[in-house]
């Protein structure tokens, strides 16, 4: 008699896939607030829009996921942390333009479905969104034998801020004589990981995790405060392009950051990594953040007012340069 084939002979196994959202759902749940709306058999997660506070609402979304990052984290056996990249890379973005984060959603995609590991990306997930007081208020797990193979998986993330249309930062009044401000990062984040891996063989990869593979740093609760009481003019997430692309992406026409490459201590790190690979400057500062994850421009005029109240809240922060009059050049080292 031919042996009858089920999902679960194919490779999915839908029992072990609500066991584990069984799981962890009571650590999902520390995330939600009073905004999240439970309906028992609904499809879609409900999030209840927060009026109080604002004259003309906006919403605010970003996408992202963490990258070849993942590679290391099976590498070294550790995925507590992958998860708060996940969503610092997207809660980082909207802060950009001054959002608040509301909620998040994740998608996880493996070749099977291991309860242990994915335990630990969760754990991360919801650190970050505990961090980014954002409610993790939906998901998938999509167990794809085949495409994937049996240790292996994939993250996306997808974020939902507000901000009032008036006080969103766009970095068009951004103009020469303004001040960048940089808040240092936690190390190389999520990004450059692709050349990192190709300078360092697996094994010194592997005795490099604990650095490596330090989660990408949040900013809300350093970000929100400033923008709810100073001018800002301007805020660049320095990811994948740095301070060639990312930074240089709020900038006005005719204008151009001039950076004080001796103003903050980049890290050992990128350093070693330079080194290493033998790898030229201008492609080190497009490839990482070397040491500065978020800039912030504000007015002369107001510059003062921003480091003092950043001081008071024990912030470390670098004044990293100045915007310039140059309509040939966007970014400038000195």
């Amino acid at each position: 008699m031919t042996k009858r084939i089920t999902y679960k002979s194919s490779g999915v196994d839908i029992d072990k896939a609500n066991f584990f959202l069984k799981s962890v759902a009571k650590n999902i749940g520390s995330t939600l607030n009073a905004s999240v709306l439970k309906r028992k058999g609904s499809f879609g997660a409900l999030f209840e829009l927060p009026r109080k506070g604002y004259k003309n609402p906006v919403l605010v979304s970003s996408t992202d996921g963490v990258g070849t990052k993942l590679l290391l984290a099976k590498l070294a056996n550790k995925h507590d942390t992958v998860g708060i990249d996940l969503v610092a890379m997207n809660v980082n973005d909207i802060l950009c333009v001054g959002a608040k984060p509301l909620f998040f959603l994740d998608y996880i995609a493996c070749g099977r479905l291991d309860p242990k590991v994915l335990k630990s990306v969760m754990k991360g997930i919801v650190n970050g969104c505990r961090i980014s007081k954002c409610s993790l208020i939906g998901g998938e797990t999509a167990e794809m034998p085949g495409l994937y193979k049996d240790d292996e998986y994939d993250l996306a993330g997808f974020v939902v801020g507000i901000v009032d249309k008036q006080k969103i930062i766009d970095g068009a009044q951004i103009k020469p004589g303004d001040c960048v401000i940089g808040l240092p990062s936690s190390g190389l984040h999520s990004n450059g990981f692709s050349l990192a891996r190709k300078v360092y063989t697996s094994a010194e990869q592997k005795r490099l995790a604990p650095e490596l593979l330090k989660p990408t740093r949040i900013y809300v609760k350093e970000v929100l405060p400033l923008v709810e009481r100073f001018k800002i003019k301007g805020i660049a997430h320095l990811t994948g392009g740095a301070f060639y692309e990312k930074l240089t992406k709020i900038l006005p026409k005719g204008a151009c950051f001039q950076i004080y490459k001796d103003s903050w201590p980049v890290g050992k790190v990128f350093q070693n990594i330079a080194k290493k690979g033998r790898i030229q400057a201008a492609e080190m500062y497009r490839t990482f953040n070397m040491g500065i994850g978020l800039a912030i421009v504000v007015a002369p005029n107001d510059l003062s007012s921003v480091t003092s109240f950043l001081k008071k809240k024990r912030v470390t922060h670098y004044r990293i340069g100045e915007v310039v009059r140059d309509s040939k050049r966007k970014v400038e080292f000195i």
